[in-house]
């Protein structure tokens, strides 16, 4: 039996203070009843006595206290799913927005998710392909795995989003691959170009895709990756697919749970964010992954743009111990025009040799890779040193690494947004470049791989 209340004392903003209410729960999803019959939604943020705190979806402009019900449904947040998800457009709270019917669900699933039994996790072990040649070659995105991209204000992680949820596949198993997209707190000009971006493509028909806009309020945005991860764990572990989740800007998503922290009057931790932002953002993060015995796995794509490009800040410092690695997105090679702007010494994936290799990639993978990170690594120091004593200093080694430095952005990282490479691909571009240095500089590779794949001349 449902009750319903006549009994708002306050509000305040976006939250309302019910008394006299009974048998009501935290997170507890509930129904405002304004008298001219119009529904609101809110959500409980806390119970004190006989007192609930409750946040409101939407305004609370015209709420008449004395004349307004409160209904309390008696449950969390619960979203629809089917199959029909997959093409559409939703927004933050699981509401078509592509002006197409109401899906039909095949089941109701409580948004918080249950957390994955470590003991029935499966190690991530198998390559995904993003096309990006950075990621690929060598920071490798594995399948279970949760890598996040670092941005900072202004750098083009939109474009980088866009492009690995279209290009993202499971080699040999490109049928069952789906991508949930999930924009947080973004404005109208990028929700508008993830959806036209998706449907010039044709990559929406593979996408479930969730917009929740910076005008939407605080509490919508913590729901939105939530309603994206329950999708996404229908789709892996009931539909054995292969789901990809990105999910971009986790920043916004910290900025809101911040926002309504405040509003309970918590006693704030780092920089203002609530002491229990870490288990808030691992519970999320932590959805991902393997499960044995499933044939499904869900792979996540955290995008996240760091304060003031500040790396220690709480939001990448958390979500760096919470995660396996991180790619960097560099403001210098974005000023320079490499396109997309991946720093690729400082990212890291700290699965990419599970991932890499005969059977999965190719023979030579892992000792290019090594060799690139390295080369890139002593072109930038002699470039360095090149600055400051010049080029009559350096020696004919020297030179060399440091036009192999320039080369390597040029060719390998910089490839745009449109292009899409094939492993083969990138790792024969890293070969191509390779080439520039003598064959005695190799000294991470297998003799047998330096004869079998060294560029032949033409």
């Amino acid at each position: 039996m449902i009750k319903e209340y006549k009994s708002i004392r306050e509000v305040v903003g976006p939250i309302m203070l019910v008394d006299g209410v009974d048998g009501v729960t935290y997170d507890e999803l509930c129904e405002i009843i304004l008298p001219g019959g119009e529904i609101r939604q809110g959500k409980v943020l806390e119970i004190n006595g006989s007192k609930a705190m409750v946040q409101l979806f939407e305004s609370s402009t015209g709420l008449n206290l004395s004349e307004s019900k409160v209904r309390f449904l008696g449950h969390g947040i619960q979203f629809g799913v089917s199959e029909d998800m997959l093409g559409r457009v939703f927004d933050g709270m699981g509401r078509p927005k592509d002006g197409g019917p109401e899906i039909i669900p095949e089941k109701y699933m409580d948004i918080n998710g249950l957390p994955m039994n470590p003991a029935a996790r499966d190690y991530p072990a198998e390559f995904i392909q993003t096309g990006v040649s950075a990621i690929d070659g060598l920071n490798t995105l594995v399948r279970g795995q949760k890598l996040p991209i670092f941005s900072g204000s202004g750098l083009p992680h939109a474009n980088l989003a866009a492009q690995i949820a279209r290009q993202a596949k499971v080699l040999g198993g490109e049928s069952n691959f789906a991508v949930v997209f999930a924009a947080i707190g973004i404005t109208f000009e990028e929700a508008e170009f993830f959806i036209s971006d998706f449907r010039r493509t044709g990559a929406i028909d593979r996408t479930v895709l969730f917009t929740n806009l910076a005008n939407d309020p605080a509490v919508e945005r913590i729901s939105t990756p939530k309603i994206a991860l329950t999708a996404a764990e229908y789709l892996a572990f009931e539909k054995d697919m292969h789901v990809l989740v990105i999910l971009t800007d986790i920043t916004n998503y910290a900025e809101a749970l911040r926002e309504i922290s405040a509003a309970r009057k918590e006693v704030p931790g780092r920089r203002g964010y609530p002491g229990y932002m870490y288990t808030d953002l691992a519970t999320m993060y932590e959805r991902a992954g393997r499960k044995k015995g499933s044939k499904g796995s869900i792979t996540m794509i955290p995008i996240l743009t760091m304060p003031e490009d500040d790396k220690t800040h709480p939001i990448p410092d958390l979500t760096g111990y919470i995660t396996e690695g991180q790619i960097i997105l560099s403001r210098e090679l974005h000023r320079k025009g490499i396109v997309p702007p991946v720093d690729v010494l400082p990212s890291l994936s700290r699965l990419k040799d599970k991932g890499i290799g005969e059977g999965k990639t190719r023979e030579d993978h892992a000792g290019t890779m090594n060799q690139l990170f390295a080369a890139y690594s002593k072109g930038k120091e002699a470039k360095e040193l090149m600055a400051i004593l010049g080029e009559a200093a350096l020696s004919e080694v020297d030179l060399m690494y440091a036009k192999f430095a320039d080369e390597f952005e040029k060719q390998y990282v910089s490839q745009g947004y449109e292009t899409d490479r094939s492993i083969e691909e990138t790792l024969n571009i890293g070969w191509k470049l390779l080439a520039l240095l003598p064959k005695s500089e190799l000294k991470r590779i297998k003799d047998e791989h330096i004869e079998k794949y060294w560029p032949k001349e033409d």
